[in-house]
């Protein structure tokens, strides 16, 4: 159903303010309250950086395949549904009702996949930068789809509430929990990926802090942006780029704030190295995309 137009436009006003304004405001605002403390830097270099951007390019194409695969699974056990599963899309012939539900199975099995494998980051020894941002994927790339879908009822997660009658007061519900679990799960990540920093000094103050999220968070998922769009080509380009545009901007400004949150965090990972494992990974998956699924694969 359509939301009246009050209760869209207050949704619609949240939705940016608690995804997209406030954490940064809140961020940058605490960042120029802890100007003159001690920022360390120390020998980075740009591996880590790297590893970092390869990282966050695997892990949102492998989400967004499960997001996809999830969508069409789904319809394939449906008598008189045939979908057909592409590199940034999937479509089917024939009519059953019950595709509409399915057209909320994708955003729900990368929330699951988010959930998981935030668990499996919760219970390691040593943090990974992969299973970190198969995380942040997860979560960010699901989470928003649960709020625009109260906002679109021609969302695909719309098109599933309207299957289920949740009405006004149920999308609702649905809209203001996602937005309530953005942030929580922001934070935690950003939790998380200070845990991985490899030298406790990187961590000895809120801009050292700071400074350690905006290179190992921040600029690899800037950096990955360009590689991103080869495995979405050819498309329209509100479909190419609204994706990895709009996950790193709902995600990482609440990650950004961890390096104000009060209590120290400890430095547990390993001086990332690996790069040519993750390279192989992304030119694997880039192949299977471009040269598999963009010519589709039927179900």
């Amino acid at each position: 159903m359509a939301y009246a137009a009050p209760v869209g436009l207050i949704i619609t006003i949240l939705f940016v303010t608690v995804g997209l304004l406030l954490p940064w405001i809140v961020a940058l605002s605490l960042r120029l309250r802890a100007m003159g403390t001690d920022v360390f830097v120390g020998q980075m270099g740009w591996r880590p950086i790297i590893h970092s951007t390869l990282a966050f390019v695997v892990a949102f194409n492998l989400t967004f395949f499960i997001q996809e695969l999830f969508l069409v699974l789904p319809k394939a056990i449906v008598p008189g549904l045939h979908p057909t599963l592409f590199h940034n899309n999937h479509e089917w012939v024939g009519n059953a009702p019950i595709a509409e539900l399915y057209q909320g199975t994708g955003a729900l099995a990368i929330l699951a996949s988010g959930l998981i494998f935030a668990v499996i980051a919760a219970h390691r020894q040593r943090p990974s930068f992969f299973i970190l941002w198969m995380a942040f994927n997860g979560l960010f790339q699901s989470l928003p789809q649960f709020v625009v879908g109260a906002i679109v009822a021609g969302n695909d997660v719309g098109r599933a509430y309207d299957y289920l009658g949740l009405g006004t007061a149920g999308e609702t519900m649905a809209a203001l929990t996602a937005l309530a679990a953005m942030p929580v799960a922001g934070i935690w990540l950003g939790r998380q990926f200070l845990s991985a920093a490899w030298d406790q000094r990187q961590l000895g103050s809120y801009c050292c802090r700071f400074g350690f999220l905006l290179r190992m968070a921040g600029l690899p998922t800037l950096a990955a942006l360009p590689l991103i769009i080869l495995y979405r080509v050819p498309r329209e380009a509100i479909e190419v780029l609204a994706p990895p545009v709009l996950v790193p901007l709902f995600g990482y400004g609440w990650t950004q704030i961890a390096a104000f949150r009060p209590g120290g965090a400890r430095a547990r990972g390993r001086h990332p190295e690996a790069i040519v494992p993750l390279l192989v990974s992304a030119l694997i998956l880039l192949a299977f995309f471009q040269l598999v699924l963009r010519h589709g694969i039927s179900f």
